[in-house]
């Protein structure tokens, strides 16, 4: 992640059994789930839930994605998913992630989820929405970088 901006969202993930391996830590996989929960969380803290872009007819689809993993969590343990937009372009925007685990505050993963706007019924790329930009920039303030008029 490149901005060394703060997060202003966080979302709580209890770590469930299912999601430990033989080595007793959560698996590396998981932390893409953790970060999808985060992505539709803050949709909704932005005024912009899944369920106005679906009527709407606007949908996301997930394009890239990457986790580093920092340090292990465990089961039972309390982790906050942090999570941003660090970039808005003209039909992509990138989603940021940092696990922090409540117990101590150490950084457990960090990752990105890139997606890319499309129309529900033709799956054709759009414009992020307004609505969304709008949501993003009330809650994030100045800290997301637009670059839709490159």
């Amino acid at each position: 992640m490149e901005s060394p901006l703060p997060f202003k969202f966080s979302t709580p993930i209890k770590v469930r059994f299912n999601e430990t391996d033989l080595q007793g830590h959560v698996n590396f996989g998981h932390y893409l789930f953790y970060f999808d929960v985060a992505v539709t969380d803050y949709l909704r803290a932005i005024g912009y839930p899944y369920e106005v872009m679906t009527a709407d007819g606007v949908d996301m689809l997930y394009v890239a994605s990457k986790a580093r993993y920092l340090s292990s969590a465990y089961f039972d343990e309390a982790l906050s998913i942090h999570a941003r937009i660090g970039h808005i372009g003209n039909s992509s925007a990138r989603f940021e992630f940092q696990a922090i685990a409540g117990r101590d505050g150490r950084a457990v993963a960090e990752g990105e989820i890139t997606v890319v706007m499309v129309a529900r019924a033709t799956r054709r790329k759009i414009s992020v929405p307004l609505k969304m930009r709008e949501g993003v920039a009330k809650f994030e303030g100045e800290n997301v970088p637009d670059h839709s008029a490159r």
